[in-house]
């Protein structure tokens, strides 16, 4: 009995000389790193890195610039079971613990002992993860472990709960560039994180492990197996009932990569803001900071606008003739749905005109769209296909049926009309800009630099160097208003001629209307865009004093 007192007395002294001897390591651990550990203080007001964002000025998104995608969340909008599929496979005793889970802790402790003292990653909490994704580098070493376990005791002080699974769920890398959970229900699904189901909030949920290889669109059967683990772990913890469990299981793994939700054509417009963005802030603030610039376009004008180039341009370009297919291929002795997609593998649907492969042709042509399938096209599709001969003539021939400009193999463009059928159509040739501007302020309300940026990104509209025609006549009127003209002086719209060394030819200008209209009011040559008169009003007042006038209205002297 002496024996075995003693034995305890041994026991209870050598516990106790190893819990003193692990409170001294401890203290000395924390005083060895305490003066390399950061302040948590910056936590508070953290600024997360948001694209830049370009809205239309009734809100509408144009575009977003920035290599991270990411969308903030407030702790108060996401949902009850993003939050419990989180914690339930990355920390389910979050809400207990100081931010060091011991028992954790001791586990992967005991793992690393029992497996040889490779070292591994168990036993990090949450906190731990904001301490090293926020402060530390994810280095390997007991170093950095250390300060990882002094850092979370010291966010835990600092910071409620709810206010460190903030900033753990708008930080993480989600896969696909989208940071956080917001981007990542943005990114996967196309969806805020309040529209996402059960399945799809335990796709995410299973994501920071491992989001490159494990994400639905990569790898859609990893993404499953890690999904069943977080519902699985939701299911043992009393988050979701059984049947939720096995309709949220039974769910498709996939997902579909989304881009940002823009809802205005004007990539123009937007690149114009990059630019300016860019050029006032630096590359990295323009991308980072989260500015979001409201521009003056109105979204149904520049709808409006866009169409309207669009249409003139093709209607322009088929007036011209039809310069025939894209290319011509030879297709398979049957119907292979799968080498038609690959005929038009090369070939990308531009603005509104979608490739397409004539697969027949005669009276009517049987055509296979990219991604939409199989289409016709009548007579009254092909009407317009008079066939192009240079820019100045077409045949005099009009197609009577697709046989006449269509063969079996063609590659060509179509596009549909505003009554639902499909006409052939062909990338135009000729290019032009649009620019709407309100009067009372010249706010530009729309505004298009080309038929389509993706295809060519010149923008026409501010960078084209284009001959300003009559719209330049209103400035010279107003320099003869300001060296002693009225409105009610009278000039004579008579023949000029010019002879100069400098010009090819003599120059006889006359007026659009190929007429001469004797003496003019100042107020009526600008009405009806006289061309003589405006001549001889600048030759009147000098070319010098028309320039020193354009440079006070604000011209550039270049």
């Amino acid at each position: 009995m002496r024996i075995l007192l003693k034995l305890a007395l041994l026991a209870m002294s050598m516990a106790g000389l190893g819990f003193a001897a692990a409170v001294a390591g401890a203290v000395g651990a924390y005083i060895w790193v305490a003066p390399e550990l950061p302040s948590v203080e910056s936590l508070r007001d953290i600024q997360f890195q948001v694209p830049l964002r370009v809205f239309s000025r009734d809100g509408r998104l144009l575009a977003e610039f920035g290599e991270k995608r990411r969308t903030p969340v407030s702790y108060e909008e996401m949902p009850a079971r993003l939050i419990a599929a989180i914690t339930a496979a990355e920390d389910d005793r979050f809400f207990e613990h100081p931010g060091v889970d011991y028992q954790g802790l001791a586990r992967a402790v005991l793992s690393e002992i029992f497996t040889g003292g490779e070292k591994r990653q168990g036993g990090s909490t949450i906190t731990m993860q904001v301490a090293r994704n926020f402060f530390l580098t994810r280095d390997k070493t007991y170093v950095r472990k250390i300060k990882e376990i002094f850092l979370s005791l010291r966010i835990e002080r600092e910071l409620s709960k709810q206010q460190i699974l903030e900033l753990y769920l708008n930080k993480i890398l989600l896969g696909h560039r989208a940071y956080g959970v917001g981007a990542a229900a943005e990114v996967y699904y196309g969806k805020t994180v309040n529209e996402l189901s059960l399945a799809e909030i335990a796709t995410i949920a299973g994501l920071p492990k491992a989001p490159s290889s494990d994400n639905p669109i990569t790898n859609p059967e990893r993404a499953r197996a890690r999904r069943a683990y977080v519902l699985r772990r939701m299911l043992e913890l009393d988050h979701i009932t059984r049947d939720e469990h096995d309709e949220a299981l039974a769910a498709p793994a996939a997902a579909t990569l989304h881009g940002p939700t823009v809802a205005l054509d004007a990539p123009y417009v937007a690149e114009m803001v990059r630019a300016q963005m860019v050029e006032r802030f630096g590359t990295e603030d323009a991308y980072s900071k989260g500015y979001k610039v409201t521009t003056t376009l109105d979204s149904r004008l520049q709808r409006t606008a866009v169409e309207a180039l669009r249409s003139a341009l093709l209607d322009y370009d088929a007036r011209h003739g039809y310069r025939g297919p894209v290319a011509r291929v030879t297709l398979p002795a049957e119907d292979d749905p799968v080498a038609w997609r690959e005929a038009l593998d090369d070939y990308t649907t531009i603005a509104d005109l979608h490739p397409a492969l004539v697969l027949s042709s005669d009276l009517t042509a049987r055509i296979y769209i990219d991604v939409l399938g199989m289409a016709m096209l009548d007579t009254s599709s092909v009407a317009w296909a008079q066939r192009y001969i240079d820019d100045l003539r077409v045949d005099d021939q009009i197609p009577e049926r697709p046989a006449d400009v269509l063969q079996a193999g063609d590659i060509v463009y179509v596009r549909r009309d505003t009554d639902g059928r499909w006409t052939l159509s062909q990338l135009p040739d000729v290019q032009g800009a649009i620019v709407s501007v309100a009067p009372d302020d010249g706010a530009v309300i729309a505004l298009s630099g080309g038929f389509d940026y993706y295809s060519s990104k010149f923008n026409r509209a501010v960078q084209a160097r284009r001959q300003v025609g009559s719209a330049f006549k209103p400035f010279v009127f107003s320099a003869a208003l300001a060296n002693g003209f009225t409105p009610a002086t009278l000039v004579n719209d008579a023949p000029v001629v010019f002879e100069d060394a400098a010009l090819e030819d003599t120059w006889r200008p006359e007026n659009y209307s190929q007429r001469f209209y004797g003496p003019t009011r100042l107020r009526e040559a600008l009405v009806r865009s006289r061309n003589l008169v405006s001549i001889r009003v600048l030759r009147e007042i000098g070319v010098a004093a028309a320039i020193e006038h354009l440079r006070q209205v604000g011209f550039d002297e270049q």
